[in-house]
């Protein structure tokens, strides 16, 4: 509800009387007045920073005040606050502030999608060399549970375990490295089984893709092609290189493995129901580039070449097979799969049914035209 400030202070037209502030705007006044920044007043009130200024930048004209320093004076004549009592009270306490900033949304964000980043309220982090990022890297990758000192050391170090503890200090580091101040609660914690991100304290982007590959499947489960491509394209959205590129250590090996499986899987399910809605150029595009990128994969090979077919390039799907066949025999000495032959003699007869229903390791949906083949596709998701 707006809460009437009574004034007698003239606003920028000369009058005077009663000028109507909202809850908000109040609290802020309030907060302003007490002497707060930006910064503490949003921890105080749980409410973004750029918020703040958007309601202080009000309240100026509102009340007809020139600068932050007149609603100062301005919040003390009204009665808003009152010496020793206020906001800054309850902003010299870390822990309360650190929850309220939680409230608001996560202040660190990490990106293990691509080469290790993280950033603070929007600014690059320096997070050190690459075996601290490393022991970063883990406490996302397992965030909402502890790690303990000798998990950290097996997924960093492996079986080349360091002579000094280091795990202590690169935490330190990296605490320090993410905290926004002196005052800041760390957004790592430690209890008796070792080290953990706070819950709410960070916003990591593998978490982000774990969500919309379950609303993925939600999508394939309830038939609703359109919305099944939207969210796969978020997630790929999410990638920018080669995950956890370039750190070190067995976990972020398998992690980069998991996950470079994930975006296949997430380009292949995109690209069939992309087919299956008749949108074969754009499922093309985005095969060529996957292909280009995994020469050896097979079923990746086997949807390019049905995306093909189904824009009418039975050549150039045949040339696809040709490029994939030489590759296998160059590189690992085996033949097609029986799959991608398969493949093949499919398309060398034009039969619209069977590559209809084979997709390499899953069903492909028909074309529009040929729904009476009643079947749609469904999702496996590497885990």
């Amino acid at each position: 509800m707006p809460t009437t400030v009574t004034t007698g202070r003239p606003d920028t037209t000369g009058r005077t009387g009663a000028t109507v502030l909202r809850d908000q705007e109040r609290r802020v006044l309030a907060a302003v007045g007490c002497g707060l920044r930006d910064g503490e007043i949003a921890a105080d009130l749980a409410i973004p920073e750029e918020a703040v200024a958007s309601h202080l930048a009000r309240i100026l004209v509102k009340l007809g005040l020139r600068d932050r320093a007149a609603a100062i004076v301005h919040a003390f004549d009204s009665g808003l606050v009152v010496p020793g009592r206020g906001p800054r009270t309850r902003a010299t306490d870390p822990a309360a502030r650190a929850t309220a900033a939680r409230a608001a949304g996560p202040a660190v964000r990490l990106c293990l999608l691509g080469p290790l980043t993280a950033r603070q309220d929007g600014r690059p982090v320096d997070l050190g060399h690459l075996r601290q990022q490393s022991v970063l890297a883990a406490l996302a990758l397992r965030a909402g549970r502890t790690v303990s000192r000798r998990e950290l050391l097996d997924a960093v170090w492996g079986t080349d375990t360091p002579v000094a503890n280091v795990v202590p200090v690169y935490v330190y580091r990296l605490r320090k490295a993410l905290s926004a101040g002196d005052d800041t609660a760390p957004v790592i914690e430690r209890d008796p089984r070792g080290y953990r991100l706070v819950p709410g304290a960070v916003d990591v982007d593998v978490a982000r893709l774990e969500e919309l590959v379950t609303a993925v499947r939600a999508a394939d489960r309830a038939g609703e092609p359109a919305e099944a491509v939207r969210l796969c394209s978020r997630a790929l959205d999410l990638f920018h290189g080669e995950p956890l590129g370039g750190l070190p250590g067995p976990l972020a090996e398998l992690e980069r493995l998991r996950l470079t499986e994930r975006r296949i899987a997430l380009v292949q399910r995109k690209a069939t129901w992309q087919l299956w809605l008749g949108r074969h150029s754009e499922a093309t595009a985005e095969l060529f580039a996957l292909s280009a990128a995994h020469p050896l994969n097979e079923p990746v090979a086997a949807t390019l070449m049905r995306a093909l077919y189904r824009s009418g390039r039975q050549a150039d799907a045949l040339d696809v097979y040709d490029r994939v066949r030489r590759r296998l025999s160059e590189d690992l000495g085996v033949p097609p799969s029986p799959m991608l032959r398969r493949t093949r003699r499919l398309i060398l007869r034009g039969d619209e049914a069977g590559l209809a229903l084979t997709a390499g390791a899953q069903p492909i949906p028909s074309c529009p035209h040929d729904r009476t083949a009643g079947t749609q596709p469904t999702l496996s998701f590497p885990s």
